[in-house]
């Protein structure tokens, strides 16, 4: 009985033994799933990449197909975030029988038959079917309506802003039903019958009960909205009542952006009205004056605001500002871009630190025409202010005040400043050196800087025995030894020449309709089915505008 037992363990162990391991992969926990995709997509996305979103879509797609372990890892990404950037193959089009959209309508297919690949959604890219400056055809709206409303978890609708003039559209309706959006951005155009009635009446009024009634109901179920964008193109209108009531029905708002208004849409009093807020940024706006600012720095709603951007308001007195930094405790960035040069007032006392700060820690500062405001700034500065600085951005820093406070650096221009067209321009004679563009002002940095080395601010002497050895020259330089505050003169969006990133850089779809240099899939070629696998439509390479830069 014992050797029949012996034998028969002995063949249970060899038939275990040999049995094939299961595959690696079913092995593995998903955080080894999910860290592989997130390399594999900072690969495709990084700036330097020479990918495209295609050629990131076509990989996980591959890895989909590997085994039902790869396809319940990958498949969350694959539709988390749906980015459809430039034109449509041209195989696509004559196959479907389609002008355009043919990407976007498979994906309403695939959405409407497929209920749990839309739950995943939470961002969609729509590609550009226009030029700039072309109106977006009704049939566009219809469709991008469409594959809104397939996606029940829809947060995000990015790289397309069509015009809203109070009229009834698809697509505004298929947003206000989206209960978890978490930013919208509004272009405000002008209605026709607004504007009739601007002939003949004054505001407030200019918007009937309809209008008004329908663009405060689409903010009835943005629950969990927290960055909002309002922006009048061509003398659009919104009323003041609209924008408190409408502000009012959005309980998570923490950041807004309001742009362009006119005097009777937006003032002081509509400035008072704002919600607690967490970032600001206000734009072109001739309602709002120094005194409403320095009034709304004093309320309660703006004592939790961490950002703080104030763009073309032209501030006539430097007390607003030292009003403003003044009483916003939480004020971490601060931005300030206006022409004309904000002063103190003829009879106010003047104590060092003019303005201050004592938890700033980023300030952007351009002021274009040449006044007291930097030399205030620096001395405000040299007085301690802003103990918490860290990062100064000066585009118009005329006479290097600002620079000579900050950590010495021996190179500010860029490898790629030579190809920019303020280059071009200057090299042609067309620029003056108050231009409000980067080129400019990374150029004069580095002219001061060049210019301190050829003089000799320190003299080492060595003497042995009161003889004469050796005298050693210390070239100067540009700067503040010692210091905690960065010198930055890069900009808001890469390749830029402007400082600050605006409403331009969000709604401009110029390199996507007509890409140059943009990507073919054949960089990476190398695989023996050759053009047949890698090769796709020239797309650009997309990267998305993160709304956060705004403040």
């Amino acid at each position: 009985m014992s050797f029949l037992y012996q034998s028969t363990l002995t063949t249970q162990q060899k038939s275990r033994s040999t049995d094939p391991p299961p595959p690696v992969f079913q092995r593995l926990p998903y955080e080894i799933y999910d860290c592989i995709l997130r390399h594999l997509t900072v690969f495709h996305k990084e700036p330097s990449s020479m990918s495209c979103e295609t050629c990131h879509l076509r990989d996980l797609y591959a890895l989909a197909l590997v085994d039902r372990a790869w396809d319940r890892a990958v498949r969350p990404r694959l539709y988390s975030k749906v980015h459809i950037v430039g034109n449509d193959w041209p195989i696509h089009t004559k196959k479907f029988k389609m002008k355009s959209g043919v990407r976007l309508k498979l994906l309403r297919r695939t959405l409407r038959e497929r209920r749990a690949l839309a739950q995943h959604v939470r961002e969609i890219k729509v590609p550009r079917l226009q030029a700039d400056g072309e109106a977006i055809e009704a049939k566009t709206l219809d469709v991008v309506a469409s594959v809104v409303m397939a996606c029940p978890n829809l947060e995000k609708l990015i790289g397309f802003y069509p015009v809203y003039g109070h009229e009834f559209d698809r697509l505004t309706y298929a947003l206000s039903t989206r209960p978890n959006v978490r930013e919208h951005v509004w272009i405000i155009g002008e209605n026709p019958s607004i504007t009739e009635r601007s002939l003949k009446q004054l505001p407030p009024g200019l918007m009937d009960y309809e209008q008004a009634g329908s663009f405060l109901h689409y903010h009835d179920r943005w629950r969990s909205l927290s960055t909002l964008f309002l922006c009048s193109q061509n003398h659009g209108v919104l009323e003041r009542d609209v924008f408190v009531q409408s502000l009012n029905r959005l309980p998570s708002l923490q950041h807004l952006c309001i742009s362009n208004f006119d005097v009777d849409d937006f003032d002081d009093v509509t400035l008072q009205s704002l919600p607690p807020l967490q970032s600001l940024r206000l734009q072109d706006l001739e309602g709002v004056t120094f005194w409403g600012l320095s009034e709304f720095s004093r309320t309660r709603s703006a004592k939790g605001i961490r950002q703080l951007a104030l763009v073309n308001l032209d501030i006539t007195y430097l007390s607003a500002i030292s009003n403003i930094l003044l009483h916003l405790t939480s004020l971490q960035r601060f931005t300030l871009v206006q022409e004309s040069s904000p002063e103190v007032a003829a009879g106010d006392l003047v104590f060092q630190p003019v303005i201050a700060s004592q938890q700033l820690h980023y300030m952007h500062w351009d002021i274009l025409v040449p006044g007291s405001a930097n030399k205030n700034l620096a001395s405000s500065i040299r007085a301690g202010g802003f103990p918490s600085l860290r990062t100064l951005r000066t585009p118009s820093d005329h006479d290097g005040q600002l620079q000579m406070l900050c950590r010495p650096r021996a190179q500010v221009v860029l490898p790629s400043d030579k190809y920019s067209k303020a280059y071009r321009a200057s090299s042609e004679g067309s620029t003056s050196d108050t231009a409000r563009t980067l080129f400019t002002a990374r150029k004069l940095a580095q002219q001061r800087i060049e210019d301190a080395w050829n003089t000799v601010k320190f003299k080492v002497v060595v003497e042995e025995d009161g003889v004469l050895q050796e005298v050693f020259d210390i070239q100067g330089f540009i700067g503040t030894i010692g210091s905690r505050i960065s010198y930055y003169l890069d900009s808001d969006v890469p390749g830029s020449d402007n400082a600050l990133i605006d409403f331009p850089d969000l709604i401009s779809g110029a390199k996507e309709v007509t890409p140059r240099d943009g990507c073919t899939g054949m960089w990476n070629a190398s695989h023996h089915t050759g053009k047949k696998w890698w090769n796709h439509t020239e797309r650009c390479r997309y990267h998305p505008v993160d709304l956060h830069r705004f403040f």
